[in-house]
């Protein structure tokens, strides 16, 4: 009889090749495909409104690369492959307001439609430390409204009731003082702002507080979690603002003050003498030496805060005083006839030590 013979291995062999290589490809095109799916999500849950702008003239290459600085979308480079393939690559110049919770098929789809593209619209930057009556009359240089009618609004107790309703941060109670200079001064966020021409007062005071919600909630917890009023801690962040030179030196300054306020000691800031004097600020010498004015601002006379925010402070301001860095001074003073350096001191002695080394005046 002849002896069987064994089938031979070539075509599992070449079978298990091929199931390799369909794996492979299977992993590779996967990876490809989860790629693309995370980099075309939201880059965050919409709590963040930009107002883009596109240019008359912008390709589309720039209009990507521009949505990515701006942190509106994930990849510059697969939203570009996403358009090709699914035929989004028609846009129009002009303001579009984008939040960082739409994903990039949305955002295309956005800056795809003429209707959603403004193009009369007024920007109006507000630097961090502005007082609420440079911000009035930045708006009044832009808008058909006198300083004095946007103040007017501001100082509006029951408007403020209005806006309390849609706004929590503001407490109709603590601002109904009558002694403040600006009722909403504190809470008119320091940002880039596009309005339209024709907008109103009110459109324009939403568009603020808008700003300062984002932030609001940003830092939610440390809000509650303080022992202190929002409006105290807007207050507070308002003179950290206006004494520090730097954002790297406000969590210092923040917890110097807080020691103070543990202590029972008052703030003696003079910036807050600055706001005391409010129309007869002309020299920044004069909140130095006019320390005696009478005013519920002044933290020289009184006990504590001074009443009211003294400006418009910015977020690294806010977040010094919901995260100061622990230290035990009690007296700091800025080198101001030189490089800025801020000198801190625990005691009186070497605070005073300090001040005659720099040639500052001493009270």
């Amino acid at each position: 009889m002849p002896k069987s013979r064994r089938r031979p291995k070539k075509n599992n062999t070449v079978r298990n090749i091929l199931l390799v290589i369909v794996l492979v490809l299977v992993v590779v095109l996967g990876g490809i495909f989860g790629y693309g799916y995370i980099n075309l999500q939201p880059v965050g849950d919409g709590s963040n409104t930009i107002n883009f702008q596109i240019e008359e003239g912008s390709d589309f290459d720039e209009v990507l690369n521009d949505l990515e600085d701006q942190n509106l979308i994930r990849s510059a480079t697969v939203s570009k492959l996403y358009a090709r393939v699914t035929g989004h690559q028609e846009y129009y110049a002009g303001f579009f307001e984008l939040n960082d919770g739409m994903g990039t098929g949305d955002i295309l789809s956005h800056i795809g439609n003429i209707e959603n593209a403004k193009t009369q619209q007024v920007s109006i930057t507000i630097p961090e430390g502005k007082w609420a009556k440079e911000i009035a009359a930045s708006i009044s240089e832009q808008f058909p409204y006198t300083t004095e009618e946007v103040l007017a609004t501001w100082n509006d107790i029951e408007y403020i009731r209005t806006l309390a309703n849609d706004y929590t941060f503001l407490d109709p109670e603590a601002l109904s003082n009558e002694n403040y200079k600006v009722k909403l001064e504190g809470y008119l966020f320091p940002e880039t702002y596009f309005f339209d021409k024709d907008a109103t007062i009110d459109e324009i005071t939403r568009t603020l507080l808008n700003g300062f919600e984002t932030i609001y909630e940003k830092y939610k917890t440390q809000f509650d979690n303080s022992s202190y009023s929002i409006h105290q801690l807007v207050s507070l962040a308002s003179v950290v603002q206006f004494e520090s030179g730097s954002a790297q030196e406000m969590p210092t300054i923040a917890q110097v003050f807080y020691n103070r306020l543990n202590q029972q000691m008052r703030l003696e800031s003079s910036v807050t003498v600055c706001y005391a004097l409010y129309d007869e600020f002309n020299d920044p010498q004069d909140c130095e030496v006019r320390t005696d004015i009478e005013s519920p601002y002044n933290t020289y006379l009184n006990d504590g805060l001074p009443i009211g925010p003294i400006l418009n402070p910015g977020e690294e301001a806010i977040n010094a005083v919901l995260n100061p860095s622990p230290n035990d001074y009690l007296f700091f003073v800025a080198d101001i006839y030189g490089d800025g350096s801020v000198y801190y001191s625990t005691t009186y002695e070497e605070h005073q030590a300090r001040m005659e080394e720099l040639g500052l005046v001493i009270e």
